[in-house]
């Protein structure tokens, strides 16, 4: 077997959606995303030994620097992704990444893959190849997922029953939802996204961001972009995105106008039925609390998720392979002082 870079869209992407480990992060596409964050793509692949050219390992990297440090580092968002973190695919899939890193001049590797937090064969093997865990992780590793096997009747007896409830109620107060199409459905979903970030405090990107990723599923409808209307209104919106058995709800707007109509409950219901007729099993809510503790930081965003049942999934504790000690140590130091200040920032607001 051998390691290289691999350039071909369906053999990766084919690959991705056929392993245990598959997350969109780690997709074709969101490497093609790199530069609005920041980074290049590095999409590594191991073909293995049976003469088919099939990948047996991947990971897409994103080559990024170090705020203030100024320096390279290698970020695998939820990968590497492979089945047996033990084989030799491993070795070989980190022996050529840390030859690239050696080029590029990065000080580390840092993974965080899409396995569950408790998985003992990836933590041993991870310990073998070098890794030192992390504490501050870039992606949430807490999130909650619902499988959407079972047929809609028992879907709908899972939930709350404030969230049937809902679902009805938006139907009755005139919400209707439909699939978004072209420029000017996208335009609408940002201008209102703008409006949630404002009210809610968060960072969102520039719009062209979610046009390019909207754009590059969509190509193999593996995206949906679904508009609540009120009265021929755009109220509120979400994006779904699917790949192999997953479905991702991946970013939602709300106005501040009608919410009592509740156009959000009757939103997510609409994805995930769309999700389950593209042949999907799990329809991912995201990010959640890392303490499910009242008074956390997502806490309200975490009840309405868990009111259409489902499950929490933590995910493996962040990893950095290192490549340079004193660099990551400055590193390391640094984060220490990010944290702090986030904490000091976060008590000032609440009190």
């Amino acid at each position: 077997m051998k390691a290289c870079i691999i350039t071909e869209h369906q053999l990766w992407n084919d690959f991705i959606a056929s392993s245990s480990c598959c997350n969109i992060t780690q997709s074709y596409e969101w490497g093609e995303l790199a530069p609005y964050l920041e980074a290049q793509a590095l999409r590594v692949g191991v073909i293995d030994d049976s003469g088919t050219g099939k990948l047996c390992a991947a990971m897409l990297i994103l080559v990024s620097r170090a705020p203030v440090l100024n320096r390279t580092y290698f970020y695998a968002p939820r990968g590497p992704v492979i089945a047996d973190p033990a084989s030799p695919a491993m070795t070989v899939l980190l022996n050529f990444v840390k030859a690239e890193a050696r080029r590029r001049h990065a000080f580390m590797l840092k993974v965080e893959p899409s396995v569950p937090a408790d998985n003992v064969q990836w933590l041993s093997a991870l310990q073998r190849h070098g890794f030192c865990t992390n504490p501050y992780a870039t992606h949430v590793r807490h999130e909650w997922v619902l499988d959407i096997r079972p047929d809609e009747k028992a879907l709908l007896a899972a939930m709350k029953e404030k969230w049937r409830y809902n679902i009805r109620l938006a139907r009755r107060k005139g919400i209707t939802v439909r699939r978004g199409e072209g420029q000017a459905d996208l335009d609408t979903f940002y201008r209102i996204y703008e409006t949630t970030s404002e009210r809610d405090q968060f960072f969102i990107h520039k719009k062209s961001f979610y046009e390019d990723f909207f754009r590059l599923c969509r190509e193999e409808d593996r995206a949906a972009l679904f508009l609540a209307e009120y009265e021929d209104q755009a109220i509120a919106g979400i994006i779904v995105i699917t790949l192999g058995p997953w479905s991702w709800y991946m970013y939602g707007a709300s106005s501040n106008e009608h919410r009592e109509r509740m156009p959000n409950h009757l939103l997510q219901w609409t994805g995930m039925q769309w999700a389950k007729a593209k042949g999907c099993w799990y329809y991912n809510f995201r990010g959640i609390p890392d303490v499910l503790e009242e008074g956390q930081e997502l806490w309200g965003v975490y009840l309405f998720k868990r009111g259409f049942s489902g499950y929490p999934l933590r995910f493996l504790e962040t990893h950095d392979l290192v490549y340079q000690p004193l660099t990551y140590q400055v590193y390391r130091k640094l984060l220490d002082v990010k944290r702090w200040r986030d904490e000091q920032h976060a008590r000032k607001r609440s009190d």
